[in-house]
């Protein structure tokens, strides 16, 4: 899955960069129709969330919170990496306090150079 068109992603294709910080992208690896459906659940979830917090219904947004993240450790975003070479996770790390650093640095809008 590639990043949103406005964040760079990392030459390895694990990360996204939003303000210097990364996040996990999806698995690359998952059939296109179940990465379409688990979007659709993530999204579907997330309005869930707006819903609840705009209702103040607690149980609600959590069951809803939950949601969003069982999306996401199933598209691969948290939980166990998805890459199979025991590089460590830099997930949701400053993308300057890791070995991402110099890449990161060198970005033209990245703020670090």
């Amino acid at each position: 899955m590639t990043s949103p068109r406005h964040h760079p992603s990392t030459p390895d294709g694990r990360y996204f960069v939003v303000r210097g910080r990364l996040w996990r992208l999806s698995n690359p690896d998952l059939d296109p129709k179940l990465r379409q459906q688990l979007v659709d659940q993530l999204m579907r979830a997330r309005r869930q969330v707006g819903l609840a917090l705009k209702a103040g219904d607690k149980d609600a947004e959590r069951d809803a919170r939950a949601a969003v993240d069982a999306a996401k450790h199933a598209l691969g975003e948290r939980g166990p990496v998805w890459w199979t070479d025991s590089a460590p996770d830099y997930n949701r790390k400053m993308a300057a306090n890791t070995p991402y650093a110099d890449w990161y640095a060198a970005l033209p809008d990245s703020g670090a150079g």
